[in-house]
């Protein structure tokens, strides 16, 4: 095993420093580089120093991958809800993109259900907001992950699967907003991992990854992920793989040493 066990041999990996480490934005980037990671994604941008945190990336040759956007609590599903507003979060966002490493898009989150309206209808306000952003994703290239959920950890939300993620940014028809294809959420809602990110891979814009069911880090449940990144890979979807994943038991190094593990034998 490496010194480094971040650095995994096949697949280059995104480690969740929200999920991973504890302490500044600065503190958990070093935390990753001690492990090794290339590269990191981050949720909340908004209360972390960008400045300092971009040096330190590029102090150590790491990239970030994405942040979100915008998260829970913020409800694009609603009708109501001025477009512009969201727009202007959108701009906000490129901003913030651009001043990490590497950072070329970013997560979107649907919003929970509302009470009167149909699915259908949410959907419709989702694509109605996402479209409008478009120009400025263009503008800026920079690119919106709309990420699907899961009914047993987000109960009540409005996007569940891959069907729907899909039909969302067909309706968009935009290169700029594709899928954050979460495979933890992907299983524990529809299964069939493989033969759906076949079926889905042109609206793939990033991909993350933990094991079901419990949400901590390959080879502590059911996914035998050293096939699906096999399989990743293949298909030559985008590169690194955010590992969204709570380290069992807090060990942030064994997990990173079972990640490796399981990245070494999608090489055999």
């Amino acid at each position: 095993m490496t010194d480094l066990p971040g650095r995994t041999p096949h697949t280059p990996i995104a480690v969740n420093i929200e999920m991973w480490f504890e302490g500044s934005f600065v503190e958990r980037i070093e935390q990753a580089a001690a492990l090794g990671f290339p590269s990191i994604e981050l949720w909340t941008w908004r209360d972390k120093d960008l400045a300092a945190g971009a040096e330190r990336l590029r102090h150590h040759g790491m990239t970030a991958t994405q942040f979100t956007a915008w998260g829970f609590g913020k409800e694009i599903n609603d009708p109501g809800f001025p477009v512009e507003k969201f727009v202007a979060e959108i701009r906000d966002a490129c901003d913030a993109a651009d001043l990490l490493p590497g950072c070329e898009c970013f997560c979107v989150v649907a919003g929970d259900d509302i009470a009167g309206l149909t699915k259908e209808q949410m959907h419709a306000s989702v694509i109605e907001k996402l479209r409008a952003a478009v120009p400025v994703l263009e503008a800026r290239k920079k690119m919106i992950i709309l990420e699907p959920m899961n009914p047993y950890n987000h109960p009540g939300h409005c996007l569940y699967g891959s069907a729907d993620g899909i039909a969302i940014c067909e309706a968009v028809g935009s290169p700029w907003v594709k899928l954050n294809w979460d495979l933890f959420h992907m299983q524990r809602f529809e299964g069939n991992l493989i033969d759906n990110l076949e079926k889905g891979r042109e609206w793939i814009g990033y991909v993350q990854f933990a094991d079901s069911p419990a949400r901590n880090e390959p080879g502590t449940g059911e996914i035998r992920y050293s096939e699906v990144f096999r399989k990743v890979r293949e298909l030559n979807l985008p590169l690194p793989l955010g590992a969204e994943c709570l380290p069992l038991g807090g060990d942030a190094r064994r997990a990173a040493e079972r990640l490796y593990q399981t990245d070494a034998e999608s090489g055999k």
